[in-house]
């Protein structure tokens, strides 16, 4: 009787450890989403882009590898217009120090540069002496906003912030690996010390 009683013992506890080994611990959904999110949010860069210049030509941004770069959207009729003779200025100042100015006129704002390329070249050249990098015209909001605005204003895919453009003359800082660094607003002028530092830096 007493054998029997042990046997049925054992048989008892080696099922209960058997059970045990198969319960499947829970995973904590909220380190899961940790994980994926940082994956997510891991940086892009400028460089997957190609753009078309005021000219037509294609240009593609991993040729600025290893510069700062300052990407402004520009506009021909607006008060903010005489920012233009800034962005020259510390294009003039500092492009040799591996810094560059790309802008992108837009008519999103008050339709203030209604032109074609070809005017808008002319009158950038003409009022302002423009020689940094001018591109096409785009559209930097709304549901044709360009990829590149997209990657600027999305954290999803610029891994800083969410932002939208405000205004004619928005001022995005790229550091030296593509990577977006700072956005500025539109009335911060393009010598501002911050800005200055940040060149400099």
């Amino acid at each position: 009787m007493r054998q029997a009683f042990v046997i049925v013992l054992g048989l008892f506890l080696l099922s209960c450890m058997q059970q045990k080994s198969n319960v499947k611990v829970p995973v904590d959904s909220s380190e899961n989403e940790q994980v994926q999110n940082s994956i997510t949010m891991e940086k892009q860069t400028i460089y997957q882009f190609k753009v078309k210049d005021i000219s037509g030509n294609e240009f593609d941004l991993a040729s600025l590898k290893g510069k700062k770069v300052m990407i402004v959207n520009t506009a021909s009729e607006c008060g903010l217009t005489p920012q233009y003779e800034q962005l020259q200025e510390v294009y003039d100042q500092y492009k040799a120090k591996n810094f560059v100015i790309v802008g992108f006129p837009a008519n999103n704002f008050g339709a203030q540069e209604p032109g074609s390329n070809e005017q808008i070249a002319t009158f950038c050249k003409k009022n302002f002496g423009v020689t940094f990098p001018m591109m096409e015209k785009i559209s930097v909001k709304g549901d044709d906003m360009h990829p590149l605005y997209q990657f600027l204003t999305q954290k999803a895919k610029n891994g800083l912030e969410d932002n939208e453009v405000q205004w004619n003359f928005q001022k995005y800082l790229i550091n030296t690996k593509g990577e977006l660094e700072k956005v500025v607003s539109p009335r911060t002028l393009p010598n501002d010390p911050s800005i200055i530092d940040w060149i400099k830096a």
